[in-house]
């Protein structure tokens, strides 16, 4: 149960509107016995009085035949019922009271509306809050976070789980609250109308918890189950549409029809078992309802037998209100399955949101302006997963430097940057930057004064000018136009339909490689930081387009502390320092010159080819 009473804990934060909710959901539940009173009247102040005074010529016929009857007496209680003065007096009330009954319909539609157009409200509110909070929880999550997790589960936990959520948000207080409130009114004015009837009625519904308990045992495994499979099959889904080249490219479309069948078959049977236990379920409890009905049919009518003095009006009274009592625990029923579900959602959704942030993701003190740039590695070390990455690195990076890194695959290079993006938080040593110890620092701050170019160059489905923006949201056509040009990117932005507005499809797909690659570097030309990561930044593009690039990047490399991770020569040869890692560490240091003088493992790769040659 704490995981439904935190759902409905986002309810909290808008009392005002819970209470306006509570009372009309209160009036309009006290407007439901009325119809059934004024049937009850109509019945009791005129049918009945009719009834009773038309038996009158029978018994007036029977004495008539009789010796002593006086043929001349006249009939006075048959005069009565036919005297106009009687028939409007009961015209008069029924007119009132069917008058009373309709404004009571009014009334109760009236708070109902009212009630509904507050629930939209408040429900909305909820709502956007549980998504808001979600989105910016999946904001602060350490990247490690997301290392282990798939993306296609993640996505079903925002797209599928909570909707579930909202779904009891929604119709828990549109269904739970008018049916308890409903129960509880319904069950008093039956049991004011009479006692036994009354008891008699609510007498399924211990049958009808019990019910709900054994339903409910084990439910909650059951969803979970449809849950997990769920998320597997979508992660599935999620991988094999971004890797759709691949699957065509080795002809594997039928073996992964098979993978993905496979867990859609466990998402069917884990399905079914939910359905199989409710379609049990829902019926015994409607027939348990139904018992209610016949129940006080057969107590009332031997009753009435019992002690004529109760009245047949007493039929009129339950059994135009009794489906007021069954139908809200009809409600309550589907309102059981949907918190079942809307709990195993919760649970998914909610792990997300206990997840701790990222240190520094809201708090950590900020650089002080101007920053200049100068970046200190001093004995550093980290373990990713309890395996160690980076061992003893030591250099420093002046302000305007640029830093090459070199290594095979593996070697640690981009590890190292994403130390100082604080990606990842070194285990031990220090990283400063102008003096200020990294781990100290708020990281939103921190990353905002860094210009990150990485290799994929990942750009959002959205418009040039979208893209772009990312790196300066206030930019005017005319600094992304500059940008644009310091990239060598605009004469292919002209030459799009839309030039800046022209969409560019999920992560670039309608651009090349190497305009995908100029755009992020316009987009970090854009940004204007003072220190910049470039992480093989011209790796899977062309000869002629690395040229391109490369005229970008000294522009964007001009004045800027600068990380260069390559494979080319061309992007390394003009650094200040040249750092070579092997393993996690840094075992040559030095400019191009000296390190190919040195004979070591730099001058080892360029032989090997590891650096690629303008030449090449």
């Amino acid at each position: 149960m704490n995981t439904i009473r935190r759902i409905f804990s986002y309810y909290g934060r808008y009392p005002k509107l819970a209470f306006a909710q509570l009372l009309c959901a209160i009036l309009m539940t006290a407007m439901l016995p009325i119809f059934s009173e004024m049937s009850g009247r109509v019945y009791t102040d005129v049918i009945a009085n009719y009834a009773d005074k038309n038996t009158t010529p029978k018994i007036t016929t029977t004495a008539e035949n009789t010796p002593n009857s006086s043929e001349n007496e006249p009939n006075s209680a048959q005069t009565h019922i036919h005297s106009e003065e009687y028939k409007t007096e009961s015209k008069q009330k029924v007119l009132v009271y069917t008058l009373v009954a309709l404004a009571s319909f009014f009334a109760r539609d009236f708070f109902n509306c009212l009630r509904i157009l507050i629930n939209n409200v408040f429900e909305q509110k909820a709502i956007f809050d549980l998504r808001s909070e979600l989105y910016s929880k999946l904001q602060r999550l350490p990247l490690k976070w997301f290392d282990s997790r798939r993306t296609g589960d993640i996505m079903t936990r925002v797209a599928e789980d909570v909707p579930s959520m909202e779904r009891l948000l929604i119709d828990g207080v549109e269904q739970g609250l008018i049916a308890i409130l409903q129960i509880i009114g319904i069950s008093a004015f039956l049991i004011w109308k009479d006692p036994i009837l009354g008891v008699t009625a609510l007498a399924p519904i211990p049958f009808l918890l019990i019910g709900a308990t054994l339903y409910s045992r084990n439910a909650r495994d059951r969803h979970r189950e449809v849950k997990r499979y769920t998320g597997e099959m979508n992660a599935l889904l999620s991988d094999n549409i971004a890797g759709v080249n691949q699957i065509k490219s080795y002809a594997a479309e039928a073996d992964e029809l098979v993978r993905f069948n496979k867990l859609s078959n466990k998402v069917r049977t884990a399905t079914l078992r939910v359905m199989r236990y409710w379609a049990i379920y829902s019926p015994s409890m409607s027939f348990a309802n139904s018992v209610g009905y016949t129940l006080v049919l057969g107590v009332g009518g031997w009753r009435i037998i019992s002690d004529p003095s109760i009245g047949t009006e007493i039929y009129l009274y339950f059994f135009t209100i009794m489906w007021a009592l069954y139908e809200p625990i009809t409600k309550l029923h589907g309102l059981n399955q949907m918190a079942l579900a809307s709990k195993a959602a919760g649970e998914r959704v909610f792990e997300i949101l206990d997840t701790e942030d990222e240190l520094h993701a809201d708090e950590g003190a900020l650089l002080p302006k101007p920053i200049h740039g100068e970046v200190a590695f001093n004995d550093v070390s980290f373990s990713y997963d309890d395996i160690p990455t980076l061992h003893n690195i030591s250099f420093t990076a002046a302000p305007g430097q640029t830093i090459a890194l070199v290594g095979s695959t593996g070697a640690g290079k981009s590890t190292l940057v994403n130390l100082i993006t604080r990606f990842y938080e070194y285990d031990s040593g220090s990283i400063t930057i102008d003096g200020h110890e990294l781990n100290t620092l708020n990281k939103p701050e921190l990353r905002s004064n860094i210009a990150y170019v990485t290799q994929d160059s990942f750009l959002f489905n959205g418009s040039v000018r979208e893209n772009l923006q990312l790196g300066k949201r206030d930019a005017t056509d005319e600094e992304l136009w500059r940008a644009l040009d310091a990239a060598n990117a605009t004469p292919f932005i002209k030459e799009l339909p839309n030039l800046l507005d022209t969409n560019v499809g999920e992560r670039g797909v309608k651009l090349s490689g190497g305009e995908k690659q100029r755009l992020s570097i316009a987009r970090a030309l854009l940004k204007d930081q003072p220190i910049l990561i470039l992480d093989e930044a011209t790796a899977s593009v062309d000869s002629k387009t690395e040229k391109l690039i490369q005229s970008a990047l000294d522009n964007l490399l001009n004045t800027r502390t600068a990380f260069v991770i390559a494979h080319r020569l061309s992007t390394i040869q003009n650094a200040d320092i040249i750092h070579v890692l092997d393993h996690g560490r840094i075992i040559e240091s030095g400019t191009h010159d000296e390190l190919c003088a040195l004979g070591g493992k730099y001058a080892a790769l360029s032989r090997q080819s590891f650096l690629n040659s303008d030449a090449q």
